[in-house]
C-alpha cells in the first residue's frame, strides 16, 4: 500500500513509458499490509506490466511519501505538459475517448 500522490504519479509515468513502447523498473515506498512497517517495493513498468491502484481505509496518519512521488515525477517520460486553468475541465491523465479500450468488444475504438 501506498500514498495517492505515489499512486496518481507510478499510474501516469507507467502510461508514458508504455507509450514509448519500453519498460523500465521503479521503487516505491509502501507500507507493508498487516505490521505497518515502511518499506520498498521493486515494480517493472511500461508495456506489458499491469498497474493497478484502487482506494484503500487508511487508519491513523499517512506517511509523507512526497518525495518519492516526487522523484517519480521527474522521471524524463513523465508527461510535463502545461497546467490547465481552473476554468478548463477535465483530468491530464485520461486519454483521448478514440484511442481508450473498448471493453465491450476486447479491442480498441477506431480512432475518428
Amino acid at each position: 500500500m501506498t500514498t495517492d500522490d505515489v499512486a496518481e504519479a507510478l499510474v501516469t509515468l507507467t502510461a508514458a513509458v508504455a507509450q514509448t513502447g519500453a519498460a523500465e523498473a521503479v521503487r516505491i515506498p509502501i507500507v507493508v499490509e498487516g505490521s505497518g512497517a515502511l518499506g520498498e517495493a521493486d515494480l517493472v513498468i511500461g508495456v506489458g506490466n499491469d498497474v493497478l491502484s484502487a482506494p484503500a481505509t487508511w487508519e491513523g496518519e499517512a506517511p509523507d511519501f512526497s518525495d518519492a512521488a516526487d522523484r517519480l515525477k521527474s522521471h524524463h517520460l513523465y508527461p510535463h505538459g502545461g497546467r490547465k486553468s481552473d476554468d478548463d475541465a477535465g483530468d491530464d491523465t485520461v486519454q483521448d475517448l478514440a484511442q481508450a479500450p473498448d471493453f465491450d468488444y476486447d479491442g480498441y475504438i477506431d480512432a475518428l
